[in-house]
């Protein structure tokens, strides 16, 4: 799916306006780097339930919805809920979603949405971040976590900003500024002209993320192995289908293709370590089959990735019970309070079975016109 110049038709612009929402909460209209407007919130750690807190930064969550989400969702604000008792958290709304401008590309553009959201909590003064994306948000993280990187703020800010936000993609062909090539073999363009720093530039640079943590995330695009998927395939692609969309599901979808197509999840996670990276999926999830989630942890670096295949667990947000947000967020914690800790590959949640047989994630397959979809 491309897109063109992304049109705020949620609400009027309201860019740098800050709202306090409670006496803890904040409210703040965001800006992305290709210029669409971001509703987000912010909120203070808690502290855990029996009341005591620890010392310093406790570091801050951005949670990343799934499709037809938003950051009033009920399913949203229980999980950022649960959440607080483990560290700070933001949560937000990608474009064409909630009150935020833009149409929804899908997965595509939204990297740019949650590098944003990143980029807030480090203006909060947290030195550590953890990403945690539910279903389409889950494929956005994973991808966020590859673009960008820590050690980008070393020297490759400008190329961070050339590849990814100047030129607005978020494939793997244009943001390697390694100059290697990428995991589909195609030899990334040349720089951009040398400029001096800019703040855009060090904003890309400051919205890498600490720990990752995908739930319910696709492993490869163009998946419609199940009625869900095809439903929403036709959700996203069809005239009528984006109407449903837009005024049954609140979701604005942008009407353009990808092009091109954005870096799969599974070419993307052998990129995210050492950052330390979980994978969550339940063995009754209607939309994506297990074959996902065990791609996404074959494909990962087994020093740093971990898979916990929940029993009985659906999809998403909307499925997570209390008990598998409080586990979640006391991982992201963990990660964030001492970041250098790694699991081992191949460790699963120890309350669910080992799940038999594994199938290797693919690249896209040819059809021009699909689009990955996840319901939130």
């Amino acid at each position: 799916m491309r897109v063109g110049a992304a049109c705020d038709i949620a609400r009027a612009p309201r860019q740098g306006v800050t709202q306090r929402t409670d006496t803890a909460a904040v409210r703040k209209d965001l800006r992305t780097a290709d210029g669409v407007r971001i509703e987000a919130r912010y909120e203070p750690y808690a502290g855990p339930a029996t009341g005591s807190g620890t010392a310093g930064d406790p570091g801050a969550i951005v949670l990343a919805h799934g499709f037809t989400g938003a950051l009033d969702r009920p399913a949203v604000r229980r999980a950022a809920t649960a959440f607080t008792a483990h560290a700070a958290v933001v949560t937000f709304s990608f474009r064409g979603h909630g009150r935020s401008g833009g149409r929804s590309t899908v997965g595509d553009r939204e990297v740019l949405d949650l590098a944003a959201a990143v980029a807030w909590a480090r203006a909060q003064g947290h030195r550590t971040v953890a990403t945690v994306g539910f279903s389409m948000g889950g494929s956005v993280v994973l991808r966020h976590a590859a673009l960008y990187r820590a050690e980008y703020s070393r020297g490759h800010a400008e190329s961070i900003f050339d590849s990814v936000v100047h030129r607005g993609r978020t494939d793997g062909r244009t943001a390697d500024p390694t100059g290697a090539r990428d995991a589909v073999g195609a030899a990334p363009p040349a720089p951009a002209a040398a400029s001096a720093p800019t703040a855009a530039s060090a904003s890309a640079a400051a919205a890498h993320a600490d720990a990752v943590v995908a739930v319910s995330a696709p492993a490869r695009w163009y998946y419609r192995g199940t009625p869900p998927m095809r439903r929403l395939h036709w959700a996203i692609q069809h005239p009528l289908g984006r109407l449903v969309s837009r005024y049954g599901l609140r979701t604005r979808v942008h009407h353009r293709d990808w092009d091109p197509v954005p870096l799969p999840p599974v070419a993307a996670v052998p990129r995210i370590a050492p950052v330390p990276l979980l994978v969550v999926h339940g063995d009754q999830d209607p939309y994506f089959p297990v074959d996902h989630p065990l791609s996404l942890a074959e494909a990962a670096d087994p020093e740093a990735c971990e898979l916990w295949l929940r029993p009985g667990f659906g999809h998403a947000e909307n499925a997570a019970d209390a008990a598998l947000l409080d586990r979640i967020g006391t991982w992201a914690a963990t990660r964030l309070h001492a970041p250098a800790a790694r699991p081992h590959h191949g460790s699963r949640d120890p309350h669910a079975p080992r799940a038999a047989g594994s199938t290797p994630g693919h690249a896209p397959g040819p059809a021009p016109d699909a689009t990955e979809g996840t319901d939130g």
